[in-house]
């Protein structure tokens, strides 16, 4: 895959992001083999399943931004992460301390390792992901299975769907989900996002205002340690789990703390301080919504077009979470448990909005900054219409 870069690449940044690249592509576990035939079949349904998808999410949300089309790029798990990479160094921008003196070699090539070991371990959990992020020229990502690779020809554009072939292989035989139906559903969600974005255009500046934020303070907050690393890892895991993170299965009757959710994370309450726990918690509260409204497309598609969908949740329901004693300690480490509340809280809210207003109603929130939902809102959804429609 060739680094995709913003107009200036910052070639004194405290992170040595090729290496972080290269170093995310060989801790990778390899995938599910297939003969090449399969895999070519395999991309090419994945394509079809991502422009049906559109299509019904165009219908399911009410979102149709003019002239809007989504890049879709299907990759192998080294190639998402180096994708990752790429992601997490436009969203950073200058935002990064330098290191100086003789260790700024070193500073950086520790930073590159931390990012790119926590990709490394979320490349085999990751089905598809929507990058509102990066810029890319045509073809600059191609894709890392027999016929993945991007058309050229397209002009330069923000976004891009990522799909992770050997993900969805591994896990539509794992659930023994009919191969169409799964990889529509799929589509669905990271489609939903696609939507929001190009409906929202200032969406993605806002949630990149915000992690930069989080990294330049935390940066001042921790400018004794090596270049940064710490904040840099912090970043890494936080951002990665907010835009990546598995979803899962909600939990009746609790309510979303976002801001203490933080605080109990092992590796985040550790060192956010009053203002950035707020912070990240309204950054929170934004992935919520977003991810909570994508989950809740994916399952409003129906019978008519997904006869199996529930059984799919279902199935899926009982996968993600994690089984084996190793899978939970990469979960805590990671704070991966942290996105639970999510998806959960997120798809809670999304759901009483639109009963409570409609769909119409609901699509306010993608007008304006002030109309998205603070994390009070997200426990409950009628403050959210009571401030919005009064």
């Amino acid at each position: 895959m060739n680094d995709v870069r913003e107009s200036s690449p910052l070639e004194d940044s405290p992170v040595s992001w090729d290496a972080a690249a290269r170093i995310a592509a060989q801790l990778v576990r390899p995938g599910p083999t297939a003969p090449r035939e399969e895999l070519e079949a395999l991309v090419a349904a994945l394509r079809v399943a991502a422009d049906q998808a559109a299509e019904h999410v165009a219908e399911l949300t009410r979102l149709s931004p003019a002239g809007h089309t989504t890049r879709v790029v299907v990759v192998d798990r080294a190639h998402w992460a180096k994708a990752n990479v790429a992601m997490l160094r436009v969203m950073t921008g200058t935002a990064l301390p330098n290191a100086g003196g003789s260790l700024a070699p070193l500073a950086r090539g520790v930073s590159a390792a931390q990012i790119g070991a926590v990709l490394a371990a979320l490349a085999s959990r990751v089905l598809g992901q929507f990058d509102p992020f990066t810029v890319e020229p045509s073809g600059a990502v191609p894709g890392a299975v027999p016929g993945g690779e991007t058309t050229p020809g397209a002009p330069a554009e923000r976004g891009r769907l990522l799909l992770v072939a050997p993900n969805v292989l591994r896990m539509e035989r794992e659930l023994g989900a009919d191969p169409r139906q799964f990889r529509l559903w799929v589509c669905l969600h990271e489609q939903t996002h696609a939507a929001q974005f190009a409906t929202a255009p200032w969406l993605a500046e806002h949630v990149r205002d915000a992690a930069r934020w989080l990294v330049e303070s935390l940066s001042s907050d921790l400018s004794g340690r090596l270049a940064g690393s710490a904040a840099l890892r912090d970043l890494a895991e936080g951002v990665v789990r907010a835009l990546t993170a598995q979803r899962h299965a909600p939990q009746a009757g609790r309510r979303p703390d976002l801001e203490a959710a933080a605080a109990a994370s092992p590796l985040i309450g550790a060192v956010l301080n009053p203002e950035q726990r707020r912070v990240f918690a309204e950054l929170s509260a934004v992935m919520s919504l977003l991810e909570g409204h994508a989950d809740v497309m994916m399952d409003a598609v129906g019978t008519d077009v997904l006869p199996s969908v529930h059984s799919i949740r279902a199935a899926f329901e009982g996968v993600r979470g994690g089984r084996g004693a190793v899978d939970r300690v990469l979960r805590g480490v990671l704070g991966l448990d942290l996105k639970l509340a999510q998806y959960r809280d997120g798809a809670a809210f999304v759901r009483a909005a639109q009963a409570a207003v409609g769909i119409d109603g609901f699509n306010a929130v993608w007008t304006r900054p002030v109309f998205l939902p603070t994390p009070e809102e997200i426990a409950d959804p009628g403050a959210w219409v009571r401030r919005v429609h009064g």
